[in-house]
């Protein structure tokens, strides 16, 4: 597995940062980015069971492996949900299965630092390099944005 890493500067404290990339509503936003609609299940707290879904049901499935709440977050990527069943043990799944993907965030001058390192397998690399820089320019804009006042994407949490 070969290791990306992106990184962004955001005019903001790592609080409010903090919770755009992990509360519901703008955690939907800034990830829309790799599968419209998509969101996560899970508590964040270290040891907890994670699904990354789409609206359809499929998606990932993990474990928090790591938690510093507004400092770092780490997850471990066990599997896939395909079709409501969990998938840990395929050949296809093994290929990448216990790759990490982990948000580091840094007090600057100028507010925070977020950084993310994440492993990948094979062909995922050249899409990811086009997603997580429009991704992170979406966390920095709502991170960014007076209280109370997100730009809109369009999505509409009722």
């Amino acid at each position: 597995m070969e290791k990306l890493r992106y990184s962004v500067t955001v005019k903001a404290p790592r609080e409010k940062v903090w919770k755009v990339l992990f509360d519901g509503e703008t955690y939907r936003i800034w990830t829309s980015e790799f599968a419209e609609g998509s969101y996560a299940v899970t508590d964040w707290a270290e040891g907890s069971k994670a699904l990354f879904l789409t609206p359809s049901g499929e998606g990932m499935v993990a474990r928090i492996a790591r938690h510093v709440p507004n400092e770092f977050l780490s997850i471990e990527h066990l599997g896939v949900v395909k079709d409501g069943v969990e998938d840990k043990e395929s050949d296809e799944v093994k290929k990448w299965a216990g790759a990490r993907e982990d948000y580091l965030l840094r007090e600057t001058d100028s507010g925070s630092e977020l950084s993310v390192e994440m492993d990948v397998a094979g062909d995922e690399k050249q899409s990811l390099e086009k997603i997580w820089p429009k991704a992170l320019e979406k966390v920095k804009e709502l991170a960014e944005a007076p209280a109370g006042d997100s730009p809109d994407y369009g999505w509409n949490a009722g």
